[in-house]
């Protein structure tokens, strides 16, 4: 059962090309953010498009991996977990982010 605990799994577009980075210690990691669209009728009748925007993140050769194959616009299956942190910007002002931990992805198209 503990493989299913805190288990994403999402299918949507990149909004952006991956961004590949690396930390201090030379751990590479990697950023993107993926939209996925939820499409129903309204109470009118009406088609509704409601887009959501996820952050995404990626370590080591899976992060390398994504940067090499996914690029903007592509749709993509990832797998991950959910992970909430809070960090102070350049002001001062305490942000807090969701973001998927991807650990797999599929390239779809």
């Amino acid at each position: 059962m503990n493989s299913i605990r805190n288990r994403v799994q999402l299918i949507g577009n990149l909004g952006k090309d991956v961004e590949l980075k690396q930390t201090e210690g030379g751990s590479a990691f990697a950023r993107a953010s993926l939209a996925t669209k939820d499409i129903y009728n309204n109470k009118q009748g009406q088609k509704v498009i409601d887009t959501q925007w996820h952050q995404i993140v990626a370590w080591g050769k899976v992060a390398e991996n994504m940067e090499v194959f996914l690029k903007k616009g592509k749709e993509v299956a990832v797998t991950g977990k959910l992970r909430h942190r809070t960090y102070q910007d350049a002001e001062g002002i305490t942000k807090n982010i969701s973001e998927i931990v991807v650990n797999e992805f599929l390239l779809l198209n």
